[in-house]
């Protein structure tokens, strides 16, 4: 089942997809649960009693009558990983991690697909980072690494938009990983039962058609059951929180010479599986 959170007049709302454009809206396929993404989420059983009710059922809108907010649009916490790919470790110089590299993003720098993505006006150090979000959907703490995948709720696809001299100010790189509308995730959320095994999926980033990352998620270093342990044994992972988890290489600011984003690109981030993710560029 593929999820997407959307507004229309001025209301949030969860569709359930039929096709690549099609949905039928959480409020008339289940008008009983929750219709957002984060009420279904809190809601214990809300995302399976949906899977049987929405099933079988014909498409009602499309996504050209809504707009697109993202996956989930108030999260409590979005995780992010650095350096967990090798590529990655390699390009940057700061070699393999013996625990993960831990930051936090806040969901006001969030954008949807489709939305664009905005360079400050007074930085020209734009970069992409195409990640894969794995989505929480049961609340737990210090939850064992073999109990982790219990804990998911879904896939979608993150883009850690990064503005890289705001990252490099001081080593708490925070700012710059958090500038206004930024951070792409979407187009939807994947359940588990169709993504499948996450490590037989690839990433691929792409500007303007020119692809320039490209992995296998099975290379990632900290895994994701290893993330999820990780993670909550510090504070209590929570339905919605976000982890996005981590980028491989080609990263713009790590070639020679230097290639960022400008106004007019467009980049997209794929997953086989999950879809694609695209936001073109603007100035802001």
């Amino acid at each position: 089942m593929r999820l997407i959170s959307y507004e229309l007049n001025g209301a949030e709302g969860v569709g359930v997809m039929v096709d690549d454009s099609g949905f039928v809206p959480v409020a008339s396929a289940a008008p009983d649960l929750p219709a957002t993404m984060l009420g279904l989420l809190e809601q214990d059983g809300a995302i399976d009693a949906l899977k049987g009710a929405a099933d079988g059922k014909p498409a009602e809108m499309t996504l050209a009558d809504v707009k697109l907010l993202p996956v989930v649009p108030n999260p409590k916490a979005i995780w992010c990983v650095g350096v967990n790919y090798k590529e990655h470790q390699d390009e940057t110089g700061r070699g393999a991690q013996e625990e993960p590299m831990i930051f936090l993003r806040i969901a006001e720098a969030q954008i949807a697909h489709g939305d664009p993505m905005v360079r400050p006006s007074f930085s020209d150090t734009l970069d992409w980072e195409g990640e894969l979000a794995v989505i929480i959907g049961r609340r737990g703490r210090a939850i064992p690494r073999e109990k982790a995948f219990d804990h998911i709720a879904g896939y979608s696809i993150y883009n850690d938009g990064s503005v890289r001299e705001w990252q490099r100010h001081t080593s708490q790189f925070g700012p710059g990983k958090n500038f206004q509308d930024t951070g792409g995730f979407g187009p939807w959320m994947v359940t588990p039962d169709e993504f499948g095994d996450p490590y037989a999926h690839e990433l691929t980033t792409r500007i303007n058609g020119e692809q320039v990352q490209h992995t296998g998620i099975a290379a990632m270093d900290h895994k994701i059951d290893k993330l999820i342990n990780y993670l909550s044994t510090a504070v209590t992972l929570n339905p919605g929180d976000v982890i996005a988890t981590g980028t491989p290489g080609g990263v713009g600011s790590r070639r020679n010479p230097p290639w960022y984003m400008k106004p007019g690109d467009v980049c997209t981030v794929e997953i086989t599986g999950i879809g694609v993710l695209e936001n073109p560029v603007i100035d802001g």
